[in-house]
């Protein structure tokens, strides 16, 4: 039985879908204008786990998750780089697939863009003013009222009066109350701009969730996730604004990933103290990634350091060892047997990545001490369901960052070791591994013959 950590509830419950047998989730998506980093990396690879368990459970999953293409710092951004909003959106866009395929994470059902919902925006905005709940200031600006909502907190759990303008929402003497946020800009000259009922303006970056989410899931849907940091102001806002505008509930389950944390401070460009998914694949193996993600639970904050990634790299290698001197044969699962019971345990408590984890390596030393090649099967087959194990073992061992030695230049010298061995040249066999060594090639030595690996 799936539990789920509720945000808006604060406590983990049943999930029970609103249609049997379907599952409708909504995630935030970038913004963007830049590289994303290893926080960004975190929120894709965390709802993609929540993703393929829902799939791996039975449920037919519609998953959105949106892109950001118009706002502020996209603005700003193609005009310091003297290129169109477009350029800069498209290749990054590009380069944000690039880096989630990368990172083993599946694409979603749908990928819409801001700017192709500017209709359903203003229908919304539409919707808001007729129910009372939105107004054009003297500057131009729509913007909702907040205290004529009177849900309007439940989701942060703060009352309106220890609210403050959130982040990207400006004070402005134009607004009936700071808290206020904006729906619909008024067009700045030099800016991009669309025609709506308010004069020529561009969306709120509030407004562009709750249009795309009920235009593609429907009014009312069960799963909205996103990075703690959007709990408020921008999904208190979209509550708001869909609640506000349908006059029905919103979302059934609302769900949140803890920071990438680097020194005990949040990740982020903001701080410049951000890694981009980009640079740390230079040095770590995509697979180390995802595995340092997913080996914390997707709530708790997440401490980036390489010795950290160097030591889940070493925990990966290590299943890889296990299928490479057991070579595992194709099993169903059966959720029955008693580890693949405890790994599903896992996962329908609120998404336990790393209690699964915990299970693949008590299976992996059975398999270790049995040489089971089921068990080993059962390994590989439990991992692949989390995007992990997915390569043949070889491959991923030898698949290393760096090396200037190639494959054939390794198996010469292995091939010469292995002649100056049986010739008892001990010190040419030993130089031969150490140069080896200084080149990032590790060797295993077994009654099999030789393997190689990269460091």
């Amino acid at each position: 039985m799936l539990k789920i950590y509720n945000t808006l509830h604060r406590q983990k419950q049943v999930f029970q879908p609103l249609e049997p047998g379907k599952v409708k989730m909504y995630v935030c998506g970038m913004t963007i204008y830049d590289f994303c980093h290893l926080g960004h990396a975190r929120l894709m690879v965390a709802f993609d786990l929540v993703y393929r368990w829902l799939q791996a459970s039975g449920y037919e999953v519609t998953y959105v998750r949106n892109i950001t293409d118009i706002d502020d710092k996209i603005i700003k951004r193609a005009a310091e780089n003297g290129e169109s909003i477009r350029s800069l959106t498209e290749r990054f866009t590009a380069i944000m697939h690039e880096d989630t395929a990368a990172l083993g994470v599946l694409p979603p059902t749908h990928e819409p863009r801001a700017t192709e919902y500017v209709p359903q925006m203003l229908s919304l905005i539409e919707k808001l003013e007729t129910n009372g709940l939105a107004y054009q200031a003297s500057d131009g600006d729509v913007n909702y009222a907040v205290r004529k909502f009177p849900g309007y907190g439940k989701l942060s759990g703060k009352s309106l009066d220890d609210l403050r303008a959130g982040e990207r929402v400006e004070v402005d003497s134009a607004k009936q109350d700071p808290l206020d946020f904006v729906l619909w800009k008024h067009a700045k000259p030099g800016e991009p701009a669309w025609e709506s009922p308010w004069g020529a303006g561009r969306p709120g970056w509030h407004i562009e969730c709750s249009a795309m989410s009920s235009h593609l899931l429907g009014q009312q849907f069960d799963i909205h996730g996103g990075g703690q940091d959007l709990q408020f102001p921008h999904h208190e806002n979209e509550i708001a604004q869909s609640e506000g505008a349908h006059q029905c509930g919103f979302v059934n389950y609302w769900m949140h990933n803890g920071f990438v944390r680097v020194d005990n401070e949040k990740m982020s460009k903001s701080l410049g103290n951000f890694f981009t998914i980009r640079e740390v694949l230079k040095a770590f193996d995509p697979e180390v990634v995802r595995f340092f993600i997913l080996r914390a639970h997707y709530r708790s904050p997440l401490n980036y350091s390489d010795v950290h990634l160097d030591d889940a790299k070493r925990s990966l290698d290590t299943l890889y060892f296990t299928l490479r001197d057991v070579p595992p044969v194709t099993v169903d699962i059966d959720w029955v047997d008693p580890f693949a019971a405890r790994f599903k345990a896992a996962l329908d408590d609120d998404f336990d990545s790393h209690g699964a984890i915990a299970v693949l390596f008590d299976l992996a030393g059975e398999v270790n001490r049995s040489r089971d090649a089921r068990l080993a099967g059962l390994l590989r087959a439990l991992a692949n369901i989390i995007g992990l194990l997915e390569r043949e073992p070889q491959v991923y061992l030898r698949a290393g960052v760096g090396g200037d030695l190639d494959e054939a230049e390794i198996e010469k010298l292995i091939a010469e070791r292995a002649d100056a061995k049986k010739a008892r040249n001990f010190a040419e066999a030993d130089r031969i591994r150490n140069l080896l060594k200084d080149a990032g090639i590790l060797l295993d030595d077994s009654a099999q013959g030789t393997t190689w690996r990269r460091a």
